[in-house]
């Protein structure tokens, strides 16, 4: 337990020292907030009642999706990962702690957002804080998953940066955070369907912050909650010790799977 303990400590601070997760982490996330709230209300003053959300589910994907996963790929690639299995460090380990200690930095982070965002922009405050936690978890989990999943398939810090965006430009454009879902094209609504992003809004928005949800918001917890038990369990199996290391349980292409929950989910809640 004192292993795993000063693992997260040394990791934490890794992701304050290290500038690229650093500006990932904190500073591109909390300036895209600040930009966002001086600029966009002015353009649009609708956009007000979803900052503090969409900012904190930018923050999510900010760290999670394009800070987490090339750590993974460079610790594997280091042979860092294979002195931790000598020393008999669980696979389960190296996977759980950097989703944790990303999860720290992410509270800090919207702490500061929904501490701020009321002062600065006179933005609305979720009605339901408990509720507001409770999304807040679920979308941190889905996007971990994701985050590390893309860490174990990806072959080199390149491929990371690919897979990563692949993720995060269509949740920004199509998630509900710059969009309302209401005014996408159907087709466009069956895709949004597919990112954890508009489950994240939608379920922040019939849950915590009170306003009309798009379709079931319990619904869209229930699937990011699936969808992040489905990305850590392929992580889990396809994940391997070093770069050379080419025998899989699973061949690659299966971590398409992580889709499935949302997928499921178009049919059976939405």
């Amino acid at each position: 337990m004192t292993a795993f303990a000063n693992h997260i400590s040394f990791d934490f601070r890794t992701g304050i020292r290290n500038r690229s997760l650093l500006l990932l982490n904190y500073l591109f996330p909390l300036a895209f907030y600040l930009l966002m709230g001086f600029v966009m209300p002015g353009l649009n003053p609708l956009f007000l009642d979803g900052l503090l959300p969409g900012m904190v589910v930018f923050a999510i994907y900010s760290a999670a999706i394009l800070g987490l996963p090339d750590p993974l790929v460079q610790a594997r690639d280091s042979g860092i990962f294979r002195s931790y299995k000598i020393n008999g460090v669980p696979r389960l380990n190296i996977l759980a702690i950097p989703a944790l200690t990303t999860s720290l930095h992410l509270i800090i982070v919207t702490v500061i957002i929904c501490l701020t965002a009321p002062l600065l922009f006179n933005a609305p405050t979720p009605v339901n804080w408990l509720n507001f936690v409770l999304v807040f978890l679920a979308t941190l989990f889905a996007a971990a998953g994701l985050g590390v999943l893309i860490g174990v398939v990806s072959p080199n810090s390149r491929a990371t940066v690919l897979l990563s965006q692949l993720i995060f430009l269509p949740s920004m454009l199509l998630g509900g955070l710059m969009l309302p879902y209401g005014v996408l094209p159907r087709a466009a609504q069956i895709i949004a369907q597919l990112l954890p992003s508009t489950h994240a809004m939608n379920a922040f928005k019939g849950l915590a912050m009170g306003q009309a949800a798009d379709f079931w918001p319990w619904g869209s917890v229930l699937i990011l909650l699936a969808g992040g038990v489905t990305a850590f369990g392929l992580a889990f199996y396809l994940f391997r010790w070093d770069s050379q290391h080419t025998t899989r349980r699973l061949p690659t292409a299966v971590a398409l799977l992580a889709v499935l929950p949302y997928a499921v989910g178009i049919v059976a809640f939405i």
